[in-house]
């Protein structure tokens, strides 16, 4: 169901497209673009923010609740600033367009039977957002590298899937989770720490189980019972996007929650990368503008109108070259420059590297500069790039060349 709702979805509006579907052979875990909502039973390490209502319907937390003397914290007040802004719950917005388009397939193919959560909080426990959905202790994923940590035992969450066993555990069987989520990340056209996802989740009775999954295969023509997940590129501005994944849920997840006798399939997409295609929106960051020539083009119930661009501002390229030290990461430098430059840098790439005879490496990174609304100054960005520098030497632990 899920790759024939992106077909009709996507064909109807820009039949150009080019689809490229990975398969995989590995028990899909919900770990994947989906969510979770309730509290944490332990009371002792976790606190729930200050939560009010905001215009828009975004939700405004507290800054003492995100951004902590903690050493164990590291959520920067550029992230800080994302929390609550809830875009896909702007009805003329182009997530909250593609947003409610989905909906209103689900409405009128499945009879209002998806339950749909679209402002549960971000803000969850380590549980919630790795625990409960199955992702190993040592993963990748739980380090302070790749995930935003208000606490040792509290992160901003990396996925939708963090709502998911409370939702089970709460009885519901067919369910939608849309919101913002969170990870650090590399800086370019399609990467950004905030983004949003929407995951579906569905239980069925074992032996209803091959015919969902022939319909989440679309038109693909397979023999399924050793298949477990699927996945949906779009290549788009000469790059392959993944968009989608679907599949069966990992039986343990039903089993913690009471779910027995049932199986599940569930399927995760990110509205950022879908919305770039079908609005033709060529920068991520554009979805955060409020500039008045971006936010007028778009209209409720409006899907698939194409963006027309403004801005027609040169990049600055600024290079800079260190030694790096065994504790150097890129999603570091990232973040570093992101703090500083804000959505003023478009990008950061590695053009070169090279180890001499004593074994130092050394990396020659470019970051471009360019704002997506005005002209930006020779003074300002070098004022800039002159911060960068100061930062990422007293920060990472590098040594500038």
């Amino acid at each position: 169901m899920a790759l024939s709702l992106v077909h009709s979805t996507l064909f109807s509006k820009t039949s150009q497209l080019l689809l490229h579907t990975k398969i995989g052979f590995s028990h899909f875990s919900s770990s994947i673009p989906f969510s979770t909502s309730a509290l944490p039973s332990n009371p002792k390490t976790w606190r729930r923010p200050v939560i009010s209502v905001l215009e828009l319907g975004g939700v405004k937390i507290a800054r003492d609740d995100v951004v902590r003397d903690d050493p164990t914290n590291n959520v920067p007040d550029t992230i800080f600033s994302k929390l609550g802004l809830q875009l896909h719950r702007r009805e003329q917005h182009p997530l909250g367009i593609l947003k409610n388009t989905i909906y209103e397939y689900f409405d009128t193919n499945y009879s209002n039977k998806f339950d749909k959560f679209d402002e549960l909080c971000p803000i969850v426990s380590v549980k919630q957002n790795f625990d409960d959905v199955l992702v190993p202790a040592d993963h990748v994923s739980r380090s302070y590298n790749d995930t935003y940590y208000v606490d040792s035992q509290t992160v901003l969450r990396c996925h939708t899937s963090a709502h998911q066993a409370e939702l089970l555990k709460k009885g519901h069987t067919h369910f939608l989770v849309t919101g913002d989520v969170y990870r650090r990340d590399s800086i370019d056209s399609t990467h950004y720490p905030v983004f949003h996802q929407m995951e579906g989740n569905a239980l069925r009775v074992w032996q209803h189980i091959y015919l969902v999954l022939w319909k989440c295969a679309g038109l693909i023509h397979i023999f399924l019972s050793p298949i477990h997940r699927f996945e949906l590129e779009i290549y788009f501005k000469e790059k392959w996007l993944e968009v989608l994944g679907c599949g069966v849920t990992e039986q343990e997840i039903l089993k913690r929650n009471g779910k027995l006798n049932n199986v599940a399939w569930a399927f995760g997409l990110g509205l950022e990368r879908l919305a770039m295609v079908l609005f033709d929106i060529p920068d991520i960051r554009l979805f955060w503008s409020d500039d008045e020539r971006f936010t007028s083009q778009f209209s409720k119930g409006q899907l698939g109108t194409k963006f027309k661009p403004f801005s027609r501002y040169p990049p600055c390229y600024k290079d800079m070259s260190f030694w790096i030290s065994e504790s150097f990461t890129e999603n570091n430098l990232c973040e570093v420059v992101r703090g500083i430059a804000g959505d003023l840098v478009e990008e950061v790439s590695l053009i070169d590297n090279f180890t001499n005879k004593k074994g130092m490496t050394s990396h020659c990174y470019r970051i471009s500069y360019r704002s997506m609304e005005r002209s930006l100054t020779d003074e300002e960005i070098n004022d800039l790039q002159m911060s960068v520098r100061e930062q990422v030497e007293s920060k990472l632990n590098v040594v500038l060349r």
